[in-house]
């Protein structure tokens, strides 16, 4: 932003945050720990989490986020607000495969209202062996 200028309104209401992990290069069957803040003035259902590894067919397993299990694999993870004290998401996933060379691994939060994503934030780590 240009000194003296003002923020666009989407600016100030849009203030999604961030998405860190606690450690960037992932290995096989280690824990992935994760933490999404959000800082989002308007009103909104949740968040959602996808997750890419470049160059593979494979998937991140979500294993909990805020202390709660999950016993299903499933592709993309969503909390619901309901579920998101203090406007914090602490995950834990794993890669379960082999990887016979580096792979980046894709991770995107987004804010979800009514079906729709309203803002989003995204990182990349690397995943060997």
């Amino acid at each position: 932003m240009v000194e003296g200028s003002k923020p666009s309104p989407r600016a100030l209401k849009f203030l999604f945050s961030m998405i860190k992990l606690d450690n960037m290069k992932i290995k096989p069957h280690e824990e992935i720990r994760g933490h999404i803040t959000v800082n989002y003035s308007g009103l909104y259902d949740g968040v959602v989490i996808n997750t890419q590894i470049l160059g593979s067919n494979e998937l991140v397993v979500w294993r909990e986020y805020n202390g709660k299990k999950i016993t299903q694999n499933v592709s993309r993870l969503f909390v619901n607000k309901d579920f998101i004290p203090d406007n914090k998401v602490d995950f834990v996933a794993t890669i379960e495969f082999e990887p016979t060379e580096e792979h980046d691994v894709k991770f995107r939060a987004s804010i979800i209202q009514q079906h729709k994503e309203v803002e989003n934030a995204q990182l990349f780590a690397n995943y060997s062996a």
